[in-house]
């Protein structure tokens, strides 16, 4: 008898649901506002993991790249032959061309310039070039972590606004009136953090690899220029040949 009053109760009390579907069809009728509000927040959010994972496989091909280079590049017998064993298109072979293509072209100059200047300008030219293009898509990161938060927040803004004119149109300000359209507006608050924190980490995630990239590029370009400002003589010092240990002086033998 308990269960048939229960059951009873149950089947006769309104049966409202609450959601994201909720919010965008409230009484099944679209709402322009949070649906805009919802797809440009899909918009950012699958930007930003796109350019993320597209960032990081490009941040992780140069570092592969970076580790054959440092295995195989100096050991070659001149900078030309070197430049053969690295992966074409790659950031490690763009610089060592760019460093050969300014030795080239500085004989060819008429007026005296510096070869040490012109060199170095042409490497951070071609440094700078790198890092730009390893940069791309990070401000579309920054925007996204940056204006997400609010524009949920304006969706949720409209949202209570329109629900509290519902409310005041109908005359009625019950608790099960007022706390379900404006729990659904603050679904929109929750989605532009939800979008906005995957971006902000992304972007300091792949800005700190850049940097070490950058740093990684910096020393090999300084190598290159030493190695070519010296004819080949100046390689680093990790892959310089190791010198015959001298033998040791053998003690005299005792006069008898």
């Amino acid at each position: 008898m308990i269960f048939e009053l229960l059951a009873a109760g149950a089947n006769a009390a309104p049966q409202n649901k609450f959601g994201i579907v909720e919010a965008l069809f409230p009484n099944g009728e679209p709402n322009w506002i949070a649906i805009s509000t919802f797809v440009i927040l899909a918009v950012m959010s699958f930007g930003s993991f796109f350019i993320l994972f597209t960032k990081w496989v490009e941040q992780a091909k140069i570092l592969r790249q970076g580790n054959d280079m440092r295995a195989n590049f100096w050991r070659a017998p001149s900078l030309r032959e070197g430049a053969a064993k690295l992966e074409k298109n790659s950031a490690w072979r763009q610089i060592v061309d760019d460093g050969l293509a300014a030795e080239d072209q500085h004989g060819k100059m008429t007026e005296a310039l510096d070869s040490h200047d012109w060199l170095h300008g042409s490497l951070a030219r071609s440094e700078a070039s790198i890092n730009a293009r390893l940069a791309s898509g990070l401000p579309f990161l920054a925007t996204v972590g940056a204006t997400s938060p609010f524009v949920g927040l304006f969706g949720t803004v409209v949202g209570i606004y329109g629900a509290l004119i519902a409310i005041g149109i109908s005359g009625s300000a019950s608790i099960d009136k007022v706390a379900g359209p404006v729990g659904e507006a603050l679904i929109m608050t929750a989605l532009g953090l939800l979008v906005a924190v995957p971006a902000v980490l992304a972007y300091n995630f792949l800005q700190a690899r850049n940097k070490s990239i950058a740093e990684k590029l910096s020393s090999f370009s300084t190598d290159i220029l030493a190695n070519i400002n010296s004819n080949g003589a100046i390689r680093p010092a990790s892959t310089a040949a190791a010198k015959p240990a001298a033998k040791p002086v053998s003690a005299a033998a005792p006069k008898p």
